[in-house]
């Protein structure tokens, strides 16, 4: 018979409990939703930045590597 191997928690599992027994469930859902926004909001400038080397590199007349 195989012994059972043991479950290691992830980081953000671990920190998901420790963020459970210390915030209201109010709490959590605000910084869950806060975090999510600065995520987006990196995905969006990302998405600028990239859109205005495209654009400058357009009127420029030169070829777009992407």
């Amino acid at each position: 018979m195989s012994a059972a191997v043991p479950v290691r928690p992830s980081l953000a599992g671990a920190l998901r409990a420790l963020e459970s027994v210390l915030m209201r469930g109010e709490q959590q859902t605000a910084r869950r939703n806060a975090w999510n926004a600065v995520l987006e909001d990196r995905s969006r400038a990302r998405v600028r930045t990239e859109t205005e080397h495209v654009l400058e590199a357009a009127a420029e007349g030169a070829s777009v590597a992407t």
